[in-house]
């Protein structure tokens, strides 16, 4: 193969892979942005009503925001969570789902997309009904 071929299809890839890499940032931008939007509207919201419910059952469990994330904690066991995060590694940026169980000396841990379509599409349904199937295995004691 001639040497002018390998070296303009190298320079080709190189400028294939800038040009997805450049977008896969400004998509990952737009949906930090839009995920900051639905903690603050909608996720955070669902969580502290959880939890305030929770609470009048007689279960303990604290909201906490870190950043970029909201988790539901149970007061008893610091491996006792659910919560929501961005999953940014895919080229669609994904709200996950994430619930971790302490079982005898077990920490079972599970993820999970939370709704379907687009970040801006998340109703605060999805977040309940993700909330409320994962904490089934909290309260079923």
């Amino acid at each position: 193969m001639e040497i002018a071929t390998v070296r303009q299809r190298v320079q080709e890839t190189i400028q294939r892979a800038r040009r997805e890499a450049a977008q896969r940032r400004a998509r990952t931008d737009e949906a930090s942005r839009e995920y900051d939007a639905f903690l603050d509207r909608i996720a955070v919201p669902i969580f502290r009503q959880v939890a305030n419910v929770l609470k009048v059952e007689n279960y303990a469990f604290t909201v906490f925001t870190p950043s970029g994330s909201v988790r539901l904690m149970s007061d008893r066991a610091a491996e006792d969570y659910i919560e929501l995060v961005l999953d940014t590694t895919s080229d669609t940026p994904t709200v996950i789902g994430h619930s971790s169980r302490l079982r005898g000396r077990r920490v079972i841990e599970t993820e999970r997309p939370v709704g379907v379509g687009p970040i801006p599409d998340l109703t605060e349904d999805d977040v309940l009904v993700f909330v409320l199937k994962e904490l089934e295995a909290f309260v079923e004691k």
